[in-house]
């Protein structure tokens, strides 16, 4: 069952992200069913699959299922391109590929996965560290930091929303790193943060806005590395 699911997403990534070109792509964004572009990456993935699957004949309701399952999403993306920004989009797109081929490999073998583990006290306690550490803890620091304001504006040079992302990413993965026990990568994170930022605050000669990038960072990692300890502590005792 395994083994036929990764064949399976195999061929869809050579498929989409190898053997399909930009070209491509862009007319079937275009035009969608209307280019031949289209008919052309359906093939390509056909055959990709009879490859990927060793010519396993047998299989052959499953190709059709994915083949033209795959066709009718892209036919979706294409009549939903202009409601929903590129990146929603593609994930989307992808999510109901790889959930055809799910489909398709547990079906064939007629086992399907035990989804007990979701109501297990575990799962739920790594996904309520997971809110914390991205939506909560940006709510919290976003309630700290705003009692100081910097003489010079930051959001008029920097991207939108910037500052929001770079925190949640390096809580994720200070969060990580504590819950495989690197407390080293940690140290290396906060390094090449620092590199990063000593050009600015170099060229800025401003100790209002070193401190408040330095009690930012503090209060950032603080948080993360306490979610990742308590969740630690939880999990023993469950």
């Amino acid at each position: 069952m395994i083994t036929l699911f990764l064949q399976l997403l195999l061929a869809h990534f050579l498929g989409d992200f190898v053997f399909q070109s930009h070209a491509w792509a862009e007319a079937k964004a275009l035009k969608g069913f209307k280019s031949r572009a289209f008919y052309y990456h359906i093939l390509v993935h056909a055959l990709l699959l009879i490859l990927c699957t060793a010519f396993q004949f047998e299989l052959w309701p499953w190709w059709i299922l994915v083949v033209f399952s795959h066709a009718l999403i892209d036919q979706l993306k294409y009549h939903f391109r202009n409601w929903f920004k590129a990146l929603p989009l593609f994930i989307a797109d992808q999510l109901a590929h790889i959930s055809i081929l799910a489909l398709a490999s547990f079906a064939n073998f007629n086992q399907w996965p035990d989804f007990s583990f979701l109501q297990g006290a575990s799962f739920i306690s790594l996904i309520l560290a997971l809110i914390f550490v991205s939506f909560v803890s940006s709510l919290i620091m976003r309630l700290v930091m705003q009692q100081w304001v910097l003489d010079e504006d930051p959001k008029a040079h920097s991207l939108a929303k910037a500052g929001l992302y770079i925190g949640v990413l390096e809580r994720l993965f200070v969060f990580g790193f504590i819950v495989l026990n690197q407390w080293q990568a940690i140290g290396l994170l906060i390094a090449a943060k620092s590199v990063f930022r000593f050009g600015d605050l170099s060229r800025a000669k401003d100790r209002k806005l070193t401190e408040y990038v330095l009690i930012g960072t503090l209060l950032s990692f603080a948080l993360a590395m306490a979610t990742g300890l308590i969740y630690l502590e939880i999990i023993k005792v469950i």
